[in-house]
């Protein structure tokens, strides 16, 4: 591999890897308060997106001005979820909340399939170039905006969390649910905002994504195996750990795309996700919530 296609390849998995970790971000905080792994957050992602590609189509509203609203919208869908079925599903055996997760993500999946059929949607920026050359090196501007955004969500996430009262107050329920409990934070409550906080983020990571990447019905089933792997990879329930691992899959996903063959590079993502369960399977940072 010649350097500047090196530098190349670090750059775009850099970038892609800030999407892996806003969806992965989501899924951490969900199972890092409520202990179930949340296979809708892919889902939620495709929801985002198609909020974001119909306010383009109908209204002709730029994809980044849209992303408070699909965040709004995907909180309320996250808590009504969380409300009507899972809170029910909250003293059920794991495998049984994985597979309600499970059946939600081929509702949400089936559903858009009829209603917006599989086509391949995309949106474009208005004045925005799609590439910006430096120094040789082609940068993508769409995700190139969409890392600092996550860089920047996952800084004031960080910033939320250790910082307002709401924030330690899920940092608690995610710790000892019974000790919050017992100093008057309403553990129920808190459930409702982490999982629509979670969906939120995942939508906000699909608006990101509309400038340069299709929306379909299918297109969340893919990020959510991977989000799966960075947080497995940074620690169940750790937003650093979540972030610096989905820096590490994009990575090596774009590298092993530069030096192996088709399909083969996802051969590196699923080879440190082994690595991880075989020698730390706790994570990067030991699985405590930060």
């Amino acid at each position: 591999m010649s350097g500047g296609l090196f530098i190349q390849s670090l750059i775009d998995g850099l970038l892609m890897g800030g999407i892996y970790s806003l969806v992965a971000i989501g899924l951490t905080i969900i199972f890092g308060v409520m202990k179930i792994i949340n296979f809708a957050q892919g889902a939620f992602m495709m929801l985002g997106m198609y909020v974001t590609y119909w306010l383009y189509a109908i209204a002709g509203l730029n994809p980044y001005l849209s992303i408070p609203i699909s965040a709004i919208v995907l909180f309320l869908v996250g808590v009504a979820i969380q409300k009507t079925i899972l809170s029910k599903m909250m003293d059920a055996p794991e495998h049984n909340q994985l597979l309600v997760t499970l059946g939600i993500m081929l509702f949400i999946e089936n559903f858009a399939l009829i209603l917006f059929k599989p086509d391949f949607r995309s949106v474009t920026v208005e004045g925005m170039p799609k590439t910006i050359s430096l120094l040789s090196i082609n940068i993508g501007t769409g995700k190139l905006i969409a890392f600092l955004f996550a860089i920047g969500l996952t800084a004031l996430l960080f910033w939320f969390l250790k910082h307002t009262f709401l924030g330690k107050a899920i940092r608690a329920t995610s710790i000892n649910r019974q000790g919050a409990a017992l100093i008057g934070i309403n553990t129920k409550r808190i459930n409702y905002i982490a999982f629509g906080l979670g969906s939120a983020l995942a939508a906000i990571a699909g608006t990101l994504m509309t400038p340069f990447f299709y929306t379909s019905p299918d297109v969340g089933s893919a990020f959510i195996l991977k989000a799966f792997v960075v947080v497995v990879l940074g620690g169940l329930g750790n937003v650093l750990g979540a972030l610096i691992g989905g820096l590490v899959i994009g990575v090596a996903e774009s590298l092993g795309g530069a030096v192996l063959p088709g399909s083969l590079k996802e051969l590196m993502t699923y080879l440190i996700f082994i690595l991880v369960l075989l020698f730390r399977p706790n994570g990067i940072f030991g699985g405590k919530s930060k």
